[in-house]
């Protein structure tokens, strides 16, 4: 498995992930109460698809799942983490905190990227809890520099959490993108400075913070897909897919 990129590469992934990044953002803007988790599931794909792209998700099966998953997009509501299988049936509720992951193929390279955003009003203590979530990912991804290992990234992004009591998903974590959708190097959200892989030009990494309001402990739901906080505490999960250069960092996930 290709770990390093090439600049034409790194390039593509680019123009993929300025779509990525709008259609996320466009997400966040239509959440309403009311709404159903297949709704965003449905916009994101037909804008993926009016694009000449493909959804990466869609009929992808990772190691240990016993089937594809069967959506464009992963919608996890409060507690859950991630890999939430959006559905008619779940509807969006004043107050609920959405996750929403999403993965696209441009050119047959692939960008990785989530967000966590409100519908409608929530309490202060959870606008922190998304604020924060959404700094540990840039601190770590500013710790991923060439030079440097993903101990220091998992270090960067725990450090964060520290204030706060904030618990850390473990079970869960970050890795290499880009040809693949999953590709190593693992990148814990914790971890020991200079420890690791070592970080080199050319890594495309996708980094993704978990931080819960309670225990970092996790539990798969029947559906075989989603990952719930064992103790039902609410959950933000931050993602950008990112290459590492000379210099610093590039987020290929942004407009």
């Amino acid at each position: 498995m290709a770990w390093l990129k090439t600049k034409k590469e790194i390039d593509l992934l680019r123009e993929g992930g300025k779509l990525h990044a709008r259609i996320l953002e466009d997400l966040k803007n239509m959440a309403k109460p009311g709404m159903s988790t297949k709704d965003l599931n449905d916009y994101a794909e037909q804008e993926i698809r009016k694009a000449g792209d493909k959804p990466s998700f869609l009929n992808y099966q990772p190691y240990g799942a016993d089937r594809p998953y069967p959506a464009s997009l992963c919608v996890s509501v409060n507690d859950e983490i991630v890999h939430g299988i959006p559905s008619k049936k779940r509807i969006l509720k004043e107050g609920d905190i959405v996750t929403c992951d999403l993965g696209v193929t441009h050119n047959g390279l692939i960008t990785d990227a989530a967000i966590t955003f409100p519908v409608g009003k929530i309490s202060k203590e959870v606008e922190t809890l998304l604020k924060v979530t959404e700094e540990s990912l840039m601190a770590g991804i500013k710790a991923a520099r060439a030079g440097n290992h993903v101990g220091d990234i998992g270090a960067a992004v725990f450090a964060c959490s520290i204030p706060y009591g904030y618990g850390v998903v473990r079970d869960l974590g970050g890795h290499g993108v880009g040809h693949q959708v999953h590709e190593d190097p693992h990148i814990p959200n914790f971890g020991r400075p200079g420890s690791r892989e070592l970080l080199e030009p050319g890594m495309v990494l996708a980094i993704e913070p978990m931080f819960t309001l309670g225990t970092h402990k996790v539990k798969l739901l029947k559906d075989g897909y989603t990952f719930s906080t064992a103790d039902h505490s609410l959950s933000a999960h931050f993602e950008h897919t990112i290459a590492i250069t000379k210099g610093d960092p590039i987020i290929l996930t942004v407009k």
